[in-house]
This record gives structure tokens, C-alpha cells and sequence, in this order.
């Protein structure tokens, strides 16, 4: 899901070429890390390019984290720990209760039939330690390039770390 490339290696119009050169020469600019900082999401079947504040990127995007429920996350754990997953199950149920783990387990299994295009809370919180790492680091500062997979497709988002010529 997560590349570094060339501006100029993904094919794009003429204008949306320029749109990226402007916005990546503004990007390199900017000298300390907060919040108005700019994801690129790129809509390729409309040719859209749209840059939104990192800050608003989960409000936009939002990040599927059904997978981190507290439920799933016992039941995950309690199977490292070594019990078999009928005594993971059992353990949960004490725990949360039959109904809590039902439902967490159904809002999961919803929003894989769903789709999220690969964009979980794990992705989403590395994108922005990578993003914020950027700034720490000296010389040129890649920017993010969110390319957003085709509505109702099984494909995942790309995330491209546009490098400064």
C-alpha cells in the first residue's frame, strides 16, 4: 500500500501534473509538523485531486477500526496466550458478554463486506508517524498521496509518498 515515486511516474493529465509539481514545491516549504499540513487524494476515475488538512484526513477517510474492538482484541490475545479459540470465545463472553462480542464481531465482518479499501486504524496511524517522522529528518519532504480504489471494488487505496525532484 505504500510506495515512494516520481510525480511524474504516474501518468496523469497535463494539469493535474502541474496541480502536483505546485503543491509539492509549496510542500517543501513547510518547516515544522502540525496540522494544516496537505493529503493529496486523487479520484481516478473523475481526474479529481483534492488536498485536505492531515487533521481532518480520519473525518474525510476515516479509518475502519472495527478489527480493534476490545472484544476482538481479547479474543486475538487470549489464542496467542495459547487457549483454543472455544476458550478464547468463552473467556470473551465472562468478559463482555455474549451480546457485546456478537456485535463486535458483526460490525467487523460488516465493514470488510463493506470495503474499506485497506484503510484501517493500523495504516492510518502509521501514515501519520511517517508524515510527522518526515519533519524530523533533514532535506527534501515527500508528500502523501492518498490514490482512493474504485467505488464498490475489492482493491485497496494506494499510498504514494510523492518524492521533490
Amino acid at each position: 500500500m505504500v510506495k515512494t515515486a516520481e510525480a511524474s511516474s504516474l501518468k496523469l493529465t497535463p494539469r493535474l501534473e502541474l496541480e502536483l509539481a505546485r503543491r509539492l514545491h509549496q510542500h517543501q516549504q513547510e518547516r515544522y509538523w502540525h496540522g494544516e499540513l496537505p493529503v493529496l487524494l486523487l479520484e481516478r476515475c473523475w481526474l479529481k485531486l483534492q488536498a485536505i488538512p492531515v487533521e481532518r484526513l480520519a473525518a474525510e477517510l476515516p479509518p475502519d477500526c472495527t478489527a480493534a474492538a476490545p472484544e476482538l482484541e481479547a479474543f486475538r490475545h487470549c489464542c496467542r496466550e495459547g487457549l483454543s479459540q472455544e476458550a478464547a470465545e468463552a473467556h470473551c463472553w465472562r468478559e463482555f458478554g455474549e451480546e457485546a462480542c456478537r456485535l463486535a464481531l458483526k460490525r467487523h465482518w460488516q465493514a470488510q463486506e463493506r470495503g474499506h479499501g485497506g484503510w484501517t486504524l493500523e495504516i492510518y496511524l502509521a501514515f501519520l508517524a511517517r508524515y510527522q517522522q518526515s519533519f524530523a529528518a533533514s532535506g527534501p519532504r515527500p508528500l502523501p498521496l492518498l490514490i482512493l480504489a474504485r467505488a464498490g471494488t475489492a482493491e485497496p487505496h494506494r499510498l504514494l509518498w510523492l518524492a521533490a525532484p
